[in-house]
């Protein structure tokens, strides 16, 4: 089997000559010029893969023959270079010098042995600030040294002057493919333990813009691609989870435990192939943010606690005593639990003096020297991930010292000494070990998940005084999902995103409130929606939400017939009886699946309004069958609201043709954010100008506005993709319960289901302390209806558990005895 993928490894003669700062900027060039860029990182650094994520707007990779094997490093390269999507080329940064590998190796694991084991031609930056002809002798050296290592071209950093780069360049006998001007504002910062990570530089879509624009007109971008396309085709299959790991003998069709993985600003580093294993074990994955949430996610069934830097947020995860309780409690049940670096600082009693988790009795204080090193580690004994005698490979970087060094059972025997802690179910120490390279840790780790997971799901709510349940509204299009929970309830009414909103975005929103001073302005937010979707400015409007767009829809026109399609989210029907007009009714029907025939709504009709997919049925409607709605003088709104749950958005008109057309978006449920009312709409350029000129000045607040700045970047739209993958794999497997206890479950495309659970049921299901969303108050809907969250199964079970006591005895107290 052979694989075609251009690719090239950036490489410098010593550490310090821009390889970061010109490899990323590349990544995001060749991204902006219209190509899938895939990036890596030689070597087991964690940080420089987060700015790769973020110019490719895919994780970055690492490539490490010591932590994975030489065997290993091609098919690592391949996986990543096709995962999420097939990349059209490949690009590696490289560490330290090209020859510089672990000491005493000579050259293991350098970037010149990992160009030679992936057959990929190196380009070489070199930093021309201090010398001129020299550079031609450095250059002359690194490719010539080594037979087995190809120097294909060379580019140029930090170059004075023109005249000073041509001394240079006449110099080198290899091609120059660019020379980078010097320019101090898009260096990387540094801190003790290396760059400061992108999840920390509040890196913004224009500073990368800028980086990108920056190499772009200093780099021959096609003649880079002309050496990455000169790369020979390579003879092995990519790496898959699947061959290495697998869901547990005897584990349950569907049932998948929730692991709970530490992120956000404290927590930034960990391989991209530990979630892929898991999730190949048959394990959901689910991050959480220490310093920003009160407890682990609900269901959680095993914790992975990453690198990065809690020495720097220590008072704040001091400060978040909620999630260090919730932390300490699963420890002490039990839970599965893997520490690495950071992960056991947290974990300690104190660290720096600050409080921390006390799940392990230690301090841990910052020390003057940093600790760096590549071992071979022995497990000592028998433990969560290790057995007695095995050998891993890993790394240790930190600048900090644990007191005691090693519990009384230690995770890993080092250089002839026992460091960190280790149980049958929890395994914390300084050592990062990558998975892919010893897959049989995160088997280990998944099985002790599925193992613990029935415990996790027996665990129904405690029994509470229950909210009052909420009586027939007196305006039913009013109803809303918030109005079915409360206080003691597993909460599958509300259609948010269940977990909290990514770091990433919560980092924007709280910088945002710098800003509160001075009036609101949404033209930023404007044009990086207007990017996201590859339009105009003029064609989009930011709004307070879909709330405030249904509204101004509403106010725009006459309206001589306005029709609204059910059933659907019925704020929109409320904003036109609120303005004064009739609403006519095309109703779709449960025999048709709830499918839209375009042939029911009048001729007559002005303006028509539909829901893709629709809330509460989850239907998605045919592009081409909305498009045919659209008549002279009609405007057709379609809502979209749920669109970005969908995987890949099929169907969406968010990129079309807007003649005749406006398309709604909302940030509330995808992004967990419903306090921050944060939307846009897509129209044509004549309609959005009438729709902001009926528009409330200053309703888009400063902290919507940067909402939708944040969620319109690259690095969001992998997020996005992610929780849609996330939602549609919790979504199918509440569907499959539901078909399993014989209730009729619409087919949905989005992050709900409607099912017909019976009269009676819903009200029944409350009592058992499980709440679902009414039907009844949609029109075409009767009691018999419900609409439920898609949420991760461990939850789902619970709903399942509870159902299946009312189907089997009949009553909510044989569903109390069932809990």
């Amino acid at each position: 089997m052979t694989t075609r993928l251009p690719r090239i490894v950036v490489a410098a003669p010593a550490t310090g000559q821009g390889k970061t700062t010109v490899s990323t900027g590349l990544m995001a060039a060749l991204t902006r010029a219209g190509h899938v860029v895939s990036g890596h990182k030689v070597g087991p650094d964690y940080i420089d893969p987060g700015y790769h994520a973020l110019a490719c707007g895919r994780a970055g990779r690492n490539l490490d023959p010591h932590l994975v094997g030489e065997d290993r490093v091609a098919p690592l390269l391949l996986h990543g270079a096709r995962t999420p999507v097939p990349a059209d080329v490949a690009v590696v940064e490289g560490v330290m010098g090209l020859f510089d590998g672990r000491v005493g190796g000579e050259g293991f694991s350098s970037t010149a042995h990992v160009a030679a084991l992936t057959r990929t031609p190196v380009v070489l930056v070199v930093d021309i600030s201090r010398s001129s002809r020299s550079i031609g002798a450095v250059v002359h050296g690194m490719a010539t040294y080594d037979s087995s290592v190809e120097v294909a071209g060379v580019l140029l950093n930090k170059a004075g002057s023109p005249r000073h780069a041509a001394e240079v360049t006449s110099s080198i006998s290899l091609p120059v493919l660019g020379t980078i001007p010097r320019d101090p504002a898009v260096a990387a910062p540094s801190r003790h333990l290396g760059l400061v990570p992108a999840e920390e530089r509040e890196l913004s879509a224009a500073a990368l813009d800028a980086l990108a624009d920056h190499v772009a007109a200093s780099v021959d971008l096609e003649a880079v691609l002309a050496v990455a396309r000169s790369a020979p085709d390579l003879d092995v299959a990519p790496w898959s989870p699947h061959d290495h790991v697998s869901p547990p003998q005897g584990a349950r069709p569907g049932h998948r435990p929730l692991v709970a993985v530490a992120g956000g600003r404290a927590f930034t580093f960990r391989y991209a192939e530990t979630e892929e294993l898991l999730r190949a074990a048959g394990c959901d994955v689910v991050a959480f943010d220490p310093l920003a949430d009160a407890a682990l996610p609900r269901g959680t069934a095993a914790v992975y606690l990453g690198g990065g830097f809690p020495e720097v947020h220590a008072a704040d995860l001091t400060g978040n005593a909620a999630m260090r309780a919730s932390l300490r409690a699963a420890v002490a049940a039990g839970v599965p639990t893997v520490a690495e670096c950071a992960g056991l600082l947290y974990l300690c009693d104190a660290l720096g003096g600050e409080p921390m988790v006390g799940a392990v009795a230690a301090s841990a204080a910052m020390t003057e020297r940093l600790t760096l090193r590549y071992p071979a580690a022995t497990a000592p004994a028998d433990s969560l991930l290790g057995r007695a005698g095995e050998e891993v490979t890993g790394h240790e970087f930190h600048r900090t010292h644990v007191d005691p060094v090693a519990g009384d059972v230690a995770a890993w025997t080092v250089d002839g000494t026992d460091v960190g802690v280790a149980t049958p179910t929890l395994h914390a120490s300084y050592l990062h070990t990558h998975w892919a390279g010893h897959p049989q840790l995160a088997q280990r780790f998944a099985d002790a998940a599925h193992a613990y997971a029935p415990a996790v799901e027996e665990r129904a709510p405690a029994s509470v005084s229950r909210p009052p349940l909420s009586a027939p509204h007196p305006d039913p299009l009013r109803h809303h999902g918030d109005a079915e929970t409360g206080d003691g309830l597993v909460d599958l009414a509300v259609n948010v995103h269940p977990g909290p909103p990514p770091a990433w975005l919560t980092e924007a929103l709280v910088a945002s409130l710098e800003d509160v001073g001075s009036y609101p302005d949404p033209t930023a937010a404007e044009r990086a929606v207007a990017a996201h979707h590859g339009r105009n400015p003029d064609e989009v409007l930011a709004t307070a939400g879909a709330a405030e767009a249904f509204g101004l829809v509403a106010r725009l026109r006459p309206w001589r017939r306005p029709v609204v399609v059910h059933p659907q989210f019925t704020e929109p029907h409320a904003a036109l009886e609120q303005a004064g007009h009739e609403v006519s009714v095309v109703a779709c029907r449960a025999e048709d699946g709830f499918a839209l025939d375009p042939t029911a709504v009048p001729e007559d009709a002005d303006l028509v309004v539909v829901g893709n997919p629709t809330n509460p049925t989850g239907v998605l409607h045919p592009a081409d069958v909305l498009r045919a709605l659209v008549r002279p003088g009609r405007l057709v709104v379609v809502d979209e609201a749920f669109m970005d749950a969908v995987p890949g958005e099929p169907e969406s008109l968010a990129g079309g043709p807007l003649d005749g057309l406006v398309v709604l978006r909302s940030l509330t449920k995808h992004w967990s954010v419903p306090g921050v009312r944060a939307g846009y709409l897509l129209g044509a350029p004549d309609v959005v100008a009438d729709l902001r000129r009926g528009q409330t000045p200053w309703s888009v607040s400063t902290t919507a506005g940067a909402a939708l700045v944040a969620c319109s970047t690259p690095a969001a739209r992998v997020e996005a993709g992610r929780r849609a993958d996330e939602l549609a794999a919790w979504r199918d497997h509440l569907a499959t319960g539901l078909a399993g206890l014989g209730v009729e479950v619409l087919a949905s495309s989005t992050s709900f289901v409607l099912a017909r659970l019976g009269a009676g049921v819903r009200e029944a299901l409350r009592e058992a302390g499980v709440a679902v969303r009414r039907g009844d108050t949609f029109p075409g809907l009767d009691a018999s209806w419900c609409r439920i969250a898609a949420r991760e199964p461990a939850t789902t079970e619970v709903l399942l558990a509870a159902l299946a006591g009312v189907r089997g005895r009949g009553s909510s107290d044989a569903l109390q005895r069932v809990r």
